[in-house]
């Protein structure tokens, strides 16, 4: 069970809530369907009422959360159909800003990301999932800055929530971190090469190959929520 008690540092305390409440349901402390108590929620985090439910509604834009009659806060169930769009979307912004990436591509931006890929290679090795996530997040910023697809980037953050949710769940396959690597560092290599047909390849490849662990992952989770 993760510590969810909130320490405040540089950020607000209700920043640092939503950081806290955000990765609980991202990495799946909270599952699908879970009632989000108030009461019990301010006692996890030993933070305001007040500050729960601000938190509570932004994760509600994110998708992460709905409010259910009766119920109220529940985490957001996911469904095939929603899976399929958000990795259709992904499919479009990535490999569009992958082509892109390498017809821009620099020797200080091809060792930007390489960097950032050992993170996520080590990280991977320890099987420490959180840094995967975060290192992740940061490399696709660097693509899509590299690529100067600032519009794109900013419809992905809206997407970021659930994209990460989905990619805890990827990430959790057995031998899913060879596989990825080997996806990634194909369209690294394509960008290198400033090969931008074989990266927006390579980045099609690799989202079709995780959307399909993410409908498998999906189709379990549902099959043990039948069985209970």
């Amino acid at each position: 069970m993760p510590d969810l008690k909130v320490v405040r540092e540089t950020k607000t305390l209700r920043e640092l809530t939503l950081d806290k409440l955000r990765d609980a349901i991202v990495q799946g402390y909270f599952k699908p369907g879970a009632r989000l108590v108030e009461r019990t929620l301010c006692d996890e985090l030993g933070v305001s009422r007040t500050i729960v439910r601000e938190v509570l509604r932004h994760l509600e834009t994110e998708g992460l959360v709905d409010v259910v009659a009766r119920q109220g806060p529940v985490v957001a169930q996911l469904n095939p159909a929603q899976v399929s769009e958000i990795y259709e979307l992904r499919g479009l912004l990535e490999a569009n800003a992958a082509r892109a990436c390498a017809e821009h591509s620099t020797p200080e931006l091809v060792d930007r990301l390489r960097a950032i890929r050992k993170k996520i290679e080590s990280a991977f090795m320890v099987k420490d999932l959180p840094a995967v996530l975060e290192h992740t997040e940061r490399f696709y910023d660097a693509l899509f800055d590299g690529a100067h697809r600032t519009v794109s980037l900013a419809v992905v953050k809206t997407l970021n929530a659930r994209i990460n949710r989905l990619r805890a769940l990827t990430i959790a396959t057995p031998g899913r971190s060879e596989e990825s690597n080997r996806e990634m560092n194909k369209m690294l290599d394509a960008i290198e090469r400033r090969d931008g047909d074989a990266a927006f390849a390579a980045s099609i490849a690799h989202i079709k190959r995780t959307a399909e662990l993410a409908q498998f992952a999906l189709a379990k989770i549902n099959e043990g929520a039948m069985a209970e």
